[in-house]
C-alpha cells in the first residue's frame, strides 16, 4: 500500500550484469553497469548517448539547451580575492546528447497485494595548507567556528570555499558535456570510483542540469587533520531541459594540495528526513526513458525495464487526470528496487506490508519505488496508477496531518481502480472485516500503524476507496479534486473546505461516507 505522503540508504546493486554495449567519448568506464535503454528499440545505449524518450524524441541532428554553471575563470583570480563570486551560467549543447539543463509521506501499499507507500513520509595536511588560507581559519576543537568573526566566516573561509564551489562547477560542466576524465579530475584517486559510479547513474538518468552551491563556509573535519567538509547543495534535473530542480544536500570533504588547489576527497550520502540516499548517490543503474516516465533499476534486473516502461508509461496517462495543481509532472521517475536497494534506497525502513511509495524530493517531484521482491505480474498496473497518481497529486511538503490520510490514499485507490465498478475492487473482503469489528467508523482514525496485519491494511486502504467513490458519484472528480486541493494543498480544516467545494457540513458527508461504505459490504 501507500501513504500519500509521509516522510521519510544501502547496499550494492544485485548482479554485476555488463551492458550490452561498450561506453564511448568518456562517458563510463567499458562494463560500467550504468546505462540508458532505449524506449523503442529496448536496446542498452551508452551513457552518453541516451536516446529521445519514445514519443518525444530530439534528433540527434538538433541537441537540446542546456544552463549550466560556468567554471571560474582560473583559480589563481579566486586566490586574488577573498570575496564571494557567483559563476555565470552559460548555454551550451553537444552532439547525439539530449541536455538541459520535512512533511509526512503517503503510506506503503500492501503486499500485492502489498500496500505501496507514498514516500513522502511523516553532508590538509597542516604543512601542505598555504599560510594565507590558514590565517583566520583557526577553530576549536568541535570544528566550531572561533569567536569574534561573523557567521558569514573569516575572508579566508570564503576564499576556500569559492576554491571549492569553483571545482565543482567544474564537475557540474564535465557533467552535463559527457566528460567522465573532467568529472573525476577535481577529486583524489581514492575518490574517484564512487564518483565513477555517481557518474554513470547521471549519465544514464539523463541529467539536464546540476547546480551545487554553498551557503555555509568550510570546516575542519575533527580527528582528521588537513581535511575539510563543506556542505552542498545541488539542485539537479532529469530528462528536461529547464525543469523546476530537485534539491539533494551532500556532505563533501576536501584536501588542500601544496599549490593550494583544494581536491574532493569524498562525497557523503545524503540522509536528510524524509528522502535518505538517492538511488544515483549509491547503486549502479539501468534505466528506461519514455515520454511521460523514466523507470531505472539494478544492472541485474535490467531485463523487466521494457514491461515496466511500458506500464509506467500507461499509469502515468492515468495520473495525469489527478494532478491537483494543474500541471502535471515534467517525467515521472520510478525506481524497481531488488532486495538490497529496498533496504537502502531512501532511508529503507517502510512499513513490512509495503510494495512501493512516493517520496517528495523538492521542485514538485515525487520518485516512485516499487519493492521487486513484493510485487507479482498482476498487481504491478493498479501499484503504478496508485503511486503516480500520489506524484501527481501531493504538495512537494507532503502533509503533516494523519487524519487527512484515507483522502490521500483514497484518491490513490480510486485512480488505480481506474474506472472498474466497485464490486471488482480487489480489497472488500478485507473492508467488511474492518468494519465488522476493529475501526471506530471515523474516516480521520483510518491509518495503520506500520506493524498492521496486512488484512487491516488493506481494509483501511479500501475503505478510504470507497469513500472517495462515493464523493466522486455524488460530486464528480473535479469537485472532489477541488476539496483534496483546499484538504492537502492550502491546508484548510476539512469542515471549511467541504462547505466551500460542496456546500454541505462536513459531518454530515462524512456520515454519508461511511453509511455508503457500509452498504457496498454488508
Amino acid at each position: 500500500m501507500t501513504d500519500g505522503d509521509q516522510q521519510p540508504a544501502g547496499a550494492a546493486s544485485s548482479g554485476d550484469e555488463p551492458p550490452a554495449t561498450a561506453p564511448r567519448d568518456g562517458d563510463g568506464p567499458p562494463g560500467h553497469p550504468s546505462a540508458a535503454v532505449d524506449s523503442a528499440t529496448g536496446r542498452t545505449a551508452p551513457p552518453n548517448h541516451t536516446p529521445p524518450a519514445d514519443g518525444d524524441r530530439t534528433e540527434a541532428t538538433t541537441p537540446a539547451e542546456v544552463t549550466r554553471p560556468a567554471v571560474a575563470t582560473t583559480l589563481a583570480k579566486a586566490s586574488r580575492s577573498a570575496e564571494a563570486t557567483t559563476p555565470a551560467e552559460a548555454t551550451t549543447t553537444a552532439e547525439g546528447d539530449e541536455r538541459a539543463e520535512g512533511p509526512q509521506l503517503p503510506a506503503p501499499r500492501r503486499r500485492w497485494r502489498l500496500w505501496g507507500v507514498f514516500g513522502l513520509v511523516l553532508v590538509l595536511v597542516a604543512c601542505g595548507v598555504p599560510g594565507v588560507l590558514l590565517v583566520g581559519l583557526v577553530r576549536d576543537a568541535a570544528g566550531r567556528p572561533a569567536v569574534g568573526r561573523d557567521d558569514g566566516g573569516t575572508p579566508a573561509e570564503r576564499q576556500l570555499r569559492e576554491r571549492m564551489v569553483a571545482q565543482l562547477d567544474r564537475q557540474a560542466a564535465a557533467l552535463l558535456d559527457g566528460d567522465r576524465a573532467g568529472f573525476l579530475a577535481v577529486a583524489e584517486p581514492a575518490a574517484r570510483p564512487a564518483l565513477t559510479r555517481r557518474y554513470a547513474a547521471l549519465r544514464a538518468l539523463r541529467v539536464t542540469a546540476w547546480r551545487p552551491a554553498a551557503g555555509g563556509v568550510p570546516a575542519a573535519v575533527d580527528g582528521r587533520p588537513g581535511e575539510w567538509r563543506l556542505t552542498v547543495t545541488v539542485g539537479y534535473c532529469f530528462v528536461v531541459p529547464g525543469c523546476t530542480p530537485s534539491s539533494v544536500e551532500l556532505g563533501t570533504r576536501w584536501r588542500v594540495t601544496g599549490d593550494g588547489d583544494p581536491r574532493l576527497a569524498a562525497v557523503e550520502e545524503s540522509r536528510a528526513t524524509p528522502a535518505g540516499a538517492r538511488p544515483w548517490e549509491v547503486s549502479d543503474l539501468a534505466v528506461a526513458v519514455g515520454k511521460r516516465a523514466v523507470v531505472a533499476t539494478t544492472p541485474a534486473l535490467r531485463g523487466k525495464l521494457p514491461g515496466l516502461l511500458a506500464q509506467a508509461e500507461a499509469a502515468a496517462r492515468v495520473a495525469d487526470l489527478y494532478a491537483v495543481g494543474g500541471t502535471p509532472p515534467d517525467r515521472y521517475l520510478v525506481y524497481y528496487a531488488g532486495r538490497n536497494e529496498w533496504q537502502r534506497w531512501y532511508g529503507g525502513g517502510r512499513p513490512k506490508w509495503t510494495a512501493g511509495y512516493a517520496v517528495g524530493v523538492g521542485g514538485g517531484h515525487h520518485d516512485v519505488v516499487l519493492n521487486a521482491q513484493s510485487l507479482t505480474p498482476t498487481g504491478v498496473d493498479d501499484l503504478l496508477r496508485h503511486e503516480l497518481t500520489h506524484a501527481a497529486s501531493l504538495p512537494d511538503r507532503g502533509y503533516a496531518d494523519r487524519s487527512s490520510w484515507w483522502l490521500v490514499e483514497g484518491l490513490a485507490e480510486y485512480a488505480g481502480a481506474d474506472g472498474q465498478p466497485v464490486d471488482r475492487y480487489e480489497g472488500l473482503a478485507e473492508v467488511r472485516k474492518l468494519v465488522r469489528g476493529g475501526w471506530n467508523g471515523r474516516l480521520d482514525a483510518l491509518a495503520p500503524a506500520d506493524d498492521a496485519a496486512d488484512d487491516r491494511v488493506g481494509g483501511a486502504y479500501g475503505i478510504g476507496y470507497l469513500a472517495v467513490r462515493h464523493l466522486v458519484d455524488r460530486y464528480g472528480e473535479q469537485r472532489v479534486l477541488d476539496f483534496f486541493r483546499a484538504v492537502l494543498h492550502e491546508r484548510r480544516p476539512m469542515t471549511e473546505a467541504a462547505d466551500e467545494v460542496f456546500g454541505e457540513p462536513w459531518p454530515g458527508l462524512h456520515d454519508d461516507c461511511v453509511a455508503y461504505l457500509r452498504a457496498v459490504v454488508g
